[in-house]
């Protein structure tokens, strides 16, 4: 996998190990963003246990190189590609029909594209706020409806959203962003109360801040200052794309059978620390 430049230089993540979780071997995961950052890693890590997938970006040459990283370290991997929208609720029915015309069912949605929007609340023009609504609530919606669908039909499934830190906090310039991702988190449980008799667990993930080429890109461009961020984490560094992959595996797994509805934060201490 390629490893994002650090500009600058800032902490950076010790070595961790990574875990083996049970249940996953054979399982059919439709795994969206998985063109880059925190996608990847998960294609990384869900491959890695044997799963067979399908990669869902709206870069489709993102998704090619993600391809080619995996069958380079995996190459007998079932692995398919599938070009879409998630903001567009007709092409992410076509594309979970494409998976289960491909795969025969979908077992684990990773419900991870989306965007970032950062801006002074006075001065977000009303189309950036209905393309981060659209991106980073409806399209998570549009997925898990999709998929849940097919779900139910077979018995069963997960579903994992990636939220964010700021879903269950909030931050100046972070309108949009924090209102979507508090939605994810909403709608992570009423759908898990909702398709528990129907055997589907539905859990979010929050990352706090984390090291992506996405995060490269705001440093170079002063958008965000990586040192300072890193200061106001207790555990003074950036997260990596690897780490929140291997939170993902957990709540995908028979490990994580009995939760559904939560919001698992991984972000260094940042919330703890009443940031």
């Amino acid at each position: 996998m390629t490893t994002p430049h650090i500009p600058n230089g800032y902490p950076q993540a010790q070595p961790f190990g990574v875990a083996q979780y049970p249940g996953l071997a054979g399982k059919v995961v439709l795994n969206t963003g998985a063109g880059s950052g925190i996608g990847r890693a998960m294609a990384q890590a869900f491959a890695r246990h044997g799963a067979r997938l399908m990669l869902l970006d709206i870069d489709a040459q993102a998704m090619e190189q993600t391809k080619a990283e995996l069958l380079a370290a995996f190459p007998d991997l079932e692995v398919d590609l599938v070009q879409a929208s998630i903001a567009d609720d007709v092409a992410v029915e076509r594309a979970c029909a494409q998976t289960q015309q491909r795969f025969g069912r979908i077992d684990i949605l990773l419900n991870n594209a989306g965007i970032s929007m950062n801006k002074p609340s006075l001065e977000l023009k009303p189309e950036e706020w209905r393309r981060t609504i659209d991106i980073d609530l409806s399209g998570v919606f549009y997925c898990a409806q999709s998929a849940g669908r097919r779900m139910a039909g077979q018995g069963g499934g997960v579903i994992v959203s990636t939220a964010s830190m700021w879903g269950l906090s909030s931050s100046a310039n972070r309108l949009a962003y924090c209102t979507a991702k508090a939605g994810v988190i909403s709608l992570t449980k009423c759908l898990a109360a909702e398709w528990a008799s129907k055997r589907i667990r539905v859990n979010a993930l929050c990352p706090g801040y984390t090291h992506t080429a996405l995060m490269d890109d705001l440093m170079e461009r002063n958008v965000i200052n990586g040192a300072e961020l890193c200061g106001k984490t207790p555990l003074n560094r950036l997260g990596k794309p690897e780490e929140m992959a291997e939170a993902a595996l957990y709540l995908a797994s028979d490990a994580a059978s009995f939760i559904t509805g939560h919001a698992l934060v991984s972000d260094g201490g940042w919330l703890a620390n009443g940031y």
